[in-house]
C-alpha cells in the first residue's frame, strides 16, 4: 500500500492499514512530520521523502494508492500522471482524498456514492467529493464538535471582533466585502490578495 501525504488522512489510513497487516510506505515532504511518522508508526510502515522518482519506483509494486495530499486553500498538484498508469498492476485501485481541491491524480474526476468508481487503463478510480458523507451521522457529529466552539466565538463577540482575538479564525477568513484574504485562493484564481488585518483593523 502506497499512501501520499503523512498528514491526518494519511497517518490514520496507515495505521488502520499496518494493523490489517498490511506493508505500507508513506511519502511525506515535510520533515517535521516524517521524524514524527517514523517515531508513531509500526514497523510495517515506511517513511520515505516524497519525489517523482520515489511515486515512479513504487506504484508499480502498490494494490491500493491512497492519495492523501493536502494544500490548503489552493489546488492539489497531479503526482500521479496518466502515464503512470501504465505501470502500474491490473486492477490496483487508486483512492483520491484530494478530490475536493481537484484532485492529486491527473485521471480523477469527482464520482458519488451511487457510482463511486471508474476504471482507467485497468487501475479503478475511488473519487468521492464527499466520502464521510458515507457515514453521515457520524460524520456530521464529528464535523458539529470541531466547529461548534467557533460558532459560539463568532456569536457572542461579533465575526470581526473574533477574528481580531482569535488567530485561528482569523487564519481561515477566505473573503472580506469582497476581497480575497487567503493567499492560496487568490493566487489559484490569480486575483488580488488582501491580508485580512488590512481589513478589519
Amino acid at each position: 500500500m502506497l499512501i501520499l501525504g503523512g498528514g491526518t488522512v494519511g497517518r490514520n489510513a496507515a495505521l488502520v492499514a499496518a494493523g490489517m497487516g498490511a506493508q505500507v510506505t508513506i511519502l511525506e515532504v515535510d520533515p517535521r512530520k516524517i521524524r514524527h511518522l517514523s517515531d508513531i508508526m509500526p514497523r510495517n510502515v515506511q517513511i520515505l521523502y516524497s519525489t517523482e522518482y520515489a511515486i515512479r519506483e513504487l506504484l508499480p509494486r502498490a494494490d491500493l494508492v491512497i492519495s492523501a495530499v493536502l494544500k490548503p486553500g489552493a489546488r492539489a498538484p497531479h503526482l500521479i500522471r496518466r502515464e503512470h498508469l501504465g505501470t502500474m498492476k491490473e486492477g490496483a485501485v487508486i483512492v483520491d482524498v484530494a478530490i475536493d481541491q481537484g484532485g492529486s491524480t491527473e485521471t480523477s474526476r469527482p464520482t458519488t456514492h451511487n457510482e463511486p468508481v471508474y476504471t482507467v487503463e485497468g487501475v479503478v478510480h475511488y473519487c468521492v467529493a464527499n466520502m464521510p458523507g458515507a457515514v453521515p451521522r457520524t460524520s456530521t457529529w464529528g464535523l458539529t464538535s470541531a466547529t461548534l466552539p467557533y460558532v459560539l466565538r463568532l456569536a457572542d463577540m461579533g465575526w470581526p471582533d473574533a477574528v481580531r482575538e482569535h488567530e485561528g479564525l482569523r487564519r481561515g477568513v477566505n473573503l472580506v466585502e469582497g476581497r480575497l484574504t487567503y493567499p492560496a485562493v487568490a493566487q489559484a484564481f490569480q486575483m488580488p490578495y488582501t491580508p485580512v488585518e488590512e481589513l478589519i483593523g
